[in-house]
């Protein structure tokens, strides 16, 4: 729910004077000849650049390719495959036919060998790759000649090319070692527009255009991307030239809406911010403390002052808008209903205005990454709710080395959210087998229903079936909240305007690499 392959604020030196030297005017990094260098400011860093431990795994990344890609409405189309899937077998065979003429960054070429390495490694339980379960439909994938992949399923999966957007490797070069601590991590070799031409971690990564990419050689030559992970530090170097674009929070974003020389792009998302409320916790585990809590809260208020409005309330994981929303389960603040369901739970008005139930206290330690003003935000707005109910909700700023290891005890103020079917952001998220497995279902939550509801929905291929699956599901969390769902952020970028070309997609949680303007920056023109 934090996140799968970015850990929101795990650098802990890249502080302002840090990487103030790292992209400064002058070095070639700002404001390039003829618009040929971009640097943008993001707030993280991937652990990983390999696609093998989930680097990339939906799309976009800008150093390799799937075998499909999705466009600006998010429309599949083909990458590295000449066409779209030839789909046999009621949906349990799925046959690729690969591009022509397609060479990896090393001037080695793409064939159904690397496919097939791709997803054997992933799908190989030694491989630390926290995202396996997504591709848990896949019984078989092999190669049909240089040109052709075929996957066999396991049962028919409906999102089954969603999936394939997912980044192939070079098996001469990854398949030489050891997918979990191999060099290929930190120097990739892929087929994408772009290759690595330095990392320097905690500071930034610069991007070289590739010249035999298959797509055209990019416009813009030089990309870097400067790791700035405090909000107020990324929107003052934007500010002074230091960079050309970077992603902000609404509030400090709206600072430039005068700024003649730079452009606003605000992009909707599933992106949700909610609170983590372990099960193992000895008040967050209580379930009438996490409805209490759900009634508690002002997310209308929370998107009106903390995001500029550039959001939605979230009543659950998926957005209001989604067409697999569960209609009716929106609901406003209640204290009333909060104060009802504790009292009647045996939670009872303390001297210090603080409940408590068989001499416990209603108190519980909320976290947050350091440097993430909107997570602070919110953090501080719940904890403000809640004290109206009578729970005492302790926030603390930490790191995500400092964070991992305590939220399984302790609340986290987490993200997540993913684009293209319910089945990728849902399971991962909810689903108890996977609990404590990496940053998926970071609360442990268990419920019996809503895994049956996950399961349904996955291995169903019928519509009317897997939306009220999802319905049961989302009606589920209602009954039995894991965490407090709070709202549905837009994410907003400023850049100079100096380029052509720029679009914004409907984007996933993970946003600054990947997602953004720059999601198709090898489309991108210099201004006349």
């Amino acid at each position: 729910m934090a996140t799968r392959w970015i850990r929101g604020a795990a650098v802990a030196t890249a502080m302002a004077g840090g990487v103030a030297a790292c992209s400064a005017p002058g070095d070639g990094a700002s404001a390039g000849a003829a618009g040929e260098a971009v640097v943008i400011g993001v707030g993280s860093e991937p652990d990983t650049l390999s696609p093998l431990l989930g680097y990339g795994k939906d799309g976009n990344s800008k150093i390799f390719d799937g075998l499909l890609a999705r466009d600006t409405d998010l429309k599949l189309r083909p990458a590295l495959a000449k066409t779209l899937p030839e789909v046999a077998d009621d949906g349990r065979t799925y046959t690729y036919t690969l591009r022509e003429g397609v060479e990896f960054s090393d001037g080695e070429p793409l064939t159904s060998a690397d496919v097939v390495f791709t997803y054997e490694t992933i799908l190989d339980a030694k491989t630390n790759n926290t995202a396996r379960s997504e591709l848990d439909a896949v019984k078989d994938v092999r190669a049909d000649g240089d040109d052709k992949v075929v996957f066999t399923l396991k049962y028919p999966y409906a999102p089954f090319t969603g999936r394939t957007v997912l980044p192939i490797v070079p098996e001469h070069i990854a398949g030489k070692q050891d997918p979990n601590t191999g060099a290929f991590n930190t120097k990739p070799v892929g087929t994408g527009p772009y290759v690595l031409a330095d990392w320097r971690k905690g500071e930034k990564l610069t991007f070289k255009a590739n010249p035999h990419y298959w797509g055209g050689v990019p416009k813009v030559k030089t990309l870097t991307m400067a790791i700035v992970e405090d909000d107020d530090v990324r929107a003052t170097r934007l500010r002074s030239g230091d960079l050309d674009g970077a992603v902000l929070p609404p509030n400090l974003a709206a600072a430039f809406k005068d700024d003649e020389g730079k452009k606003t792009y605000e992009a909707k998302s599933y992106d949700f911010r909610t609170v983590t409320l372990p099960t193992a916790g000895e008040v967050t585990g209580d379930r009438a403390i996490r409805q209490a809590l759900d009634a508690a809260v002002d997310r209308e208020t929370m998107v009106d002052k903390i995001l500029d409005g550039a959001g939605r309330a979230a009543y659950g994981p998926l957005p209001v808008d989604d067409p697999w929303f569960a209609k009716g389960i929106e609901h406003g603040q209640d204290l009333d209903k909060a104060g009802r369901i504790l009292d009647a739970a045996g939670w009872k008005a303390g001297g210090d205005g603080v409940r408590v139930k068989d001499g416990r206290k209603a108190s519980f330690t909320l976290l947050y990454p350091s440097g993430d003003k909107v997570r602070q935000d919110h953090a501080l707005a719940y904890a403000s709710d809640a004290k109206k109910t009578g729970i005492e909700v302790k926030v603390e700023s930490a790191t995500w080395e400092v964070i991992e290891p305590r939220m399984k005890d302790d609340a986290v103020l987490a993200g997540g959210g993913s684009t293209g079917d319910p089945d990728f952001g849902l399971y991962t998220l909810l689903h108890s087998s996977l609990a404590g497995n990496g940053f998926n279902n970071m609360g442990r939550y268990d419920n019996p229903a809503v895994d049956k509801a996950l399961d349904t929905g996955r291995r169903s291929s019928d519509t009317a079936t897997r939306t009220k699956a999802y319905d049961t599901l989302q009606r589920e969390l209602v009954k039995n909240p894991g965490s407090t769902f709070l709202t549905h952020i837009d994410h907003v970028y400023v850049l100079a305007d100096r380029w052509e070309g720029l679009t914004t997609q409907l984007e996933p949680h993970e946003h600054g690499f990947a997602s953004g303007p720059w999601w198709n920056l090898e489309d991108w023109q210099p201004k006349k």
